[in-house]
């Protein structure tokens, strides 16, 4: 009886041993599958790469591109002169413009300088005062401590 085990523990064996073995051949031949596949779109990457080196390396001949707007006209015959504003119409342009302008700075000295303004900005101010001192309070308290735990480490190492 006994012989009849061992004898079908080894066909079990064996089976498996095949098993495995054609496992590890179909993953072996998928492998050198895609080991193909990497290598030949490494070459055509490298054949791209080549061809953009080759572009680049010696450029192209550049058009001057169509463009609507041209900063300077070098080149261009002479364009019409910008038409004459007359004197009086320049200095109302001016003086507009300078109005408008002491006009927005008036108005706004006018609202840094309310009383509703002044106030808020002494109240702020008041705050961030005393929220200084208190914090170089604490500072200086923690400064001292710090200062005795020294002293009292600095005796004790002494004694």
């Amino acid at each position: 009886m006994q012989d009849w085990i061992g004898a079908a523990a080894a066909g079990v064996l064996a089976l498996v041993a095949l098993a495995l073995g054609a496992a590890l051949l179909r993953a072996r031949s998928r492998t050198d599958r895609e080991l193909e596949a990497a290598r030949a779109e490494r070459a055509e990457l490298r054949a791209q790469i080549e061809a953009l080196e080759a572009r680049v390396s010696r450029p192209e001949p550049r058009t001057a591109p169509e463009a609507e707007f041209v900063i300077t006209g070098l080149g261009q015959p002479e364009a019409e002169p910008a038409p004459k504003i007359e004197t009086t119409l320049f200095a109302d342009i001016v003086l507009r413009e300078t109005v408008v302008k002491a006009a927005s700075l008036a108005h706004g000295l006018r609202r840094a300088l309310d009383p509703e303004t002044r106030h808020r900005i002494r109240y702020e101010m008041g705050r961030e005062v005393k929220r200084a001192r208190k914090q170089r309070r604490v500072d200086t308290r923690q400064a001292r401590r710090e200062w005795q735990a020294r002293q009292r480490a600095d005796e004790g190492n002494a004694a």
